[in-house]
């Protein structure tokens, strides 16, 4: 449980540049305004579109906030802040079977551009599996970029999980091929495949992640599949196009959206989710393996607003004190 406070405590520090971005501008709006009306909405709606949730999310964020002040016969737009928290919350719920891979015996694709930190969250991801018994396996399917190999390999072993690589320049459809072999002879639960990042070229992309992809078909064909595709925070819009192109080439069951705590644009985890419908799965804030954590919606918005941190754990210690 420690670990899980130090990361909200990291998330609300983390968050701080969004904060600044997006709260101030709904405080001033909640105390400028006497009266819920039209120019309220209409004010609340340009905050959030530029605060980066996008246009679609924050226009079904305020639809939820209509219809429950309406319900609710709220007068006073002080009242509404809470209704909108919910309301965001509701938004960004991640759904019940989004860790499947975790308790089968899966295959979990992680793509993304260079540079947005794939290849440390394939590393980051196979030591949390480690950490909760898994037998782990990595494929440096990336042969196409010179350090990724060595750098996925520094995180193999600070893991302490088996690693199959291929030489620079290698086919990435025969480290697949031989890492399913090993992953079936070893027994593993979750065979982590970090895969080249290029868009530029969406022919070779498809070619390639299609190729993998008929590999797995044959090769383990009993193992669920899981696509995550790793974006960086700090684009904001950008990250939005890019998720949209990776979901031309490649069925996507989640996201990863890294280096929250460089940016003022974490509005952007909102906007993917409601663009895309594909959930935002784990989130991180810095450089250690603990700054990767399983997205929590109310963790997160609570982060973003600055919902005091007693509230959150006396919440959660309610919680825990139920399901004991």
């Amino acid at each position: 449980m420690a670990e899980k406070k130090g990361f909200f405590s990291r998330l609300v520090a983390g968050l701080k540049k969004t904060r600044d971005n997006i709260v101030s501008g709904i405080d001033s709006i909640f105390h400028g305004f006497s009266r819920i009306d039209e120019e309220f909405y209409e004010e609340l709606e340009e905050i959030l579109i530029m605060g980066d949730l996008g246009v679609r999310a924050t226009e079904e964020i305020l639809d939820k906030l209509r219809e429950k002040v309406k319900e609710n016969h709220i007068k006073e737009p002080m009242e509404c802040k809470q209704l909108l928290i919910d309301s965001i919350k509701e938004q960004m719920q991640v759904g019940e079977t989004a860790y499947r891979f975790e308790k089968e015996k899966s295959v979990v694709l992680v793509i993304g551009v260079n540079g947005v930190g794939k290849t440390t969250t394939v590393g980051k991801l196979a030591g949390k599996l480690k950490d909760q018994g898994k037998r782990v396996i990595i494929a440096g399917a990336d042969t196409f970029r010179a350090a990724a190999g060595d750098q996925l390999k520094e995180w193999a072993n600070r893991s302490g999980v088996d690693m199959i690589g291929g030489t620079e320049g290698a086919d990435p459809g025969s480290v697949v091929y031989d890492a399913t072999a090993a992953a079936k002879a070893r027994n593993a639960d979750v065979l982590l495949v970090d895969t080249a990042g290029r868009l530029h070229n969406k022919k070779n992309l498809m070619n390639e992640l299609g190729k993998i992809n008929r590999i797995l078909e044959k090769e383990y064909p009993d193992a669920y599949r899981e696509t995550l595709v790793v974006l960086d925070a700090t684009t904001g819009q950008n990250a939005l196009a890019q998720a949209k192109e990776f979901s031309d080439v490649a069925k996507i069951s989640g996201i990863v959206l890294t280096k929250m705590d460089g940016t003022a644009k974490g509005g952007i985890a909102v906007a993917i989710q409601s663009e895309l419908q594909v959930p935002v799965k784990y989130i991180g804030v810095g450089e250690t393996i603990d700054d990767l954590q399983k997205f929590d919606p109310d963790e997160f918005v609570n982060a973003l607003f600055d919902v005091k941190k007693e509230e959150t754990d006396n919440k959660t210690e309610n919680e825990e004190g139920q399901e004991d």
